[in-house]
């Protein structure tokens, strides 16, 4: 019997040992998808992406419709936000794509303002961040990839294949940068997806680290001034990631619209 006893002391002695060394906080418990209503999730189920979507696209309308229905001489803030962004984006596009780009303006503006406007509501405290997910940043780039494709070919016809094939280089390199031009092509949508959701996740896990240290009372002033270093980071990094996703695409228009190396 005594051993017995034992034998289950030292087994609660080790669930204790286990669960004081297991962490407490889960710094990626804030990317799970989870049901607004309850219930199990199906492809109809309102869930907390769907609703910071939504807010997405309505923060969004507010800030250039809503905001410019009124315009004036003298502007309001967030009237003058809207013109910025307006003024930056179309600078952007002329710069890259000329002239001929200016037509595809409305998609563009688009692509960034909702981008931007989800990287940055994503920055309140307990909300979710849209743009972390895959599932939202792969339709954005497979949206851009079949656009510029498809734009390509109607364009250019047989001639956007020029893009894979550089007449510059020497004629025994040519096949093989074209099969390297082929496959980054391809790549294009990975690599435009992975950037935006990678980079927006990885801060917000690192400042979920911190928080989670700032209960430790010797911990808790280094902590609290590693938040507010990391907030201010993704704070940059909220409209980089935006700007960046951007600027690719205006590229990827431009090959579409001028293929030929």
């Amino acid at each position: 019997m005594a051993s017995e006893t034992t034998a289950a002391h030292g087994a609660e002695g080790a669930e204790h040992a286990a669960e004081s060394s297991s962490l407490v906080f889960h710094p990626m418990d804030q990317f799970i998808v989870e049901p607004l209503f309850g219930g199990e999730i199906a492809w109809y189920t309102p869930t907390n992406v769907t609703l910071w979507l939504f807010l997405s696209i309505v923060a969004v309308i507010g800030l250039l419709v809503l905001s410019t229905s009124k315009r004036a001489i003298v502007p309001t803030r967030m009237q003058s936000i809207a013109e910025l962004a307006y003024g930056f984006i179309y600078k952007m596009l002329e710069d890259i794509c000329g002239k001929e780009g200016i037509k595809y303006f409305p998609y563009v503006m688009t692509l960034f303002m909702f981008i931007v406007t989800a990287n940055f509501l994503g920055l309140i405290p307990t909300s979710f961040t849209t743009t972390s997910h895959f599932a939202v940043t792969i339709p954005l780039a497979l949206a851009v990839f079949l656009t510029v494709t498809i734009l390509g070919f109607v364009k250019n016809g047989a001639a956007f294949l020029g893009l894979f094939w550089v007449s510059s280089a020497p004629l025994a390199l040519r096949p093989i940068l074209a099969i390297i031009e082929l496959i980054s092509y391809f790549v294009r949508p990975v690599s435009h997806s992975i950037r935006l959701a990678g980079n927006v996740m990885a801060g917000h896990a690192v400042i979920k680290v911190f928080a989670g240290f700032a209960a430790i009372a010797v911990i808790s002033p280094v902590s609290v001034l590693a938040i507010t270093a990391m907030y201010g980071l993704e704070v940059l990094v909220a409209f980089i990631q935006a700007y960046v996703f951007t600027i690719l695409t205006c590229v990827y228009l431009k090959d579409a619209l001028h293929p030929s190396h």
